[in-house]
């Protein structure tokens, strides 16, 4: 099979083939976590292996996302699935004897962070046993909650804020490409 490595996104039908990969192997609720929060709220891989346990409240649903490369940081409501499969992940986290000591969501076996390269080669991992025509990166995800916004009618400044954006720039990509956006128009 030939990877194509021109799309910068995947669609939602790739996404829920990519979560799908986690239901085997190890780590399972951690990584199905991760997949969620990088295209839910729209993460960079940095900022997800940032997360502290400190950035979520749980009783209130809120998400604290400390966004990136001078990005605006701003509170998300959890989106209801990443809110049942993080509340499954924080059990078993309190059951790792590392965890104890971390500050992190998602520590690695010393209690650090992840380091990005995991990340990248899980992504990738699960997009192969997927069989998508892409070879997935974290960032993908990224953009495919940008596009998804788009496509469900967000207006471009919600877009912008939700993924931290200080420059509008940066977030039209998402809503140029939208047909949806010309539905309103009546001739």
């Amino acid at each position: 099979m030939t990877r194509s490595k021109n799309r910068s996104f995947l669609t939602q039908k790739e996404i829920e083939l990519l979560l799908s990969q986690t239901s085997v192997g190890k780590n399972q609720i951690r990584n199905n976590c991760m997949l969620q929060l990088c295209y839910f709220h729209g993460l960079r891989v940095s900022e997800l292996l940032g997360l502290k346990l400190s950035d979520f409240d749980m009783s209130s649903g809120v998400l604290f996302v400390r966004r990136l490369k001078n990005g605006l940081s701003t509170a998300h409501p959890l989106n209801p699935r990443v809110q049942q499969v993080l509340k499954a992940w924080l059990l078993l986290r309190s059951k790792l004897k590392v965890a104890d000591e971390s500050v992190y969501l998602f520590p690695s076996v010393k209690g650090t962070m992840l380091t990005r390269q995991t990340i990248y080669l899980l992504f990738q991992r699960y997009g192969e046993q997927a069989k998508l025509d892409v070879k997935v990166h974290p960032h993908m995800l990224r953009h495919a909650c940008g596009y998804e916004l788009a496509n469900k009618g967000m207006d471009t400044r919600l877009i912008q804020d939700y993924l931290g954006h200080r420059n509008i720039s940066h977030t039209v990509r998402y809503t140029a490409s939208n047909p949806e956006r010309f539905r309103m128009i009546r001739w």
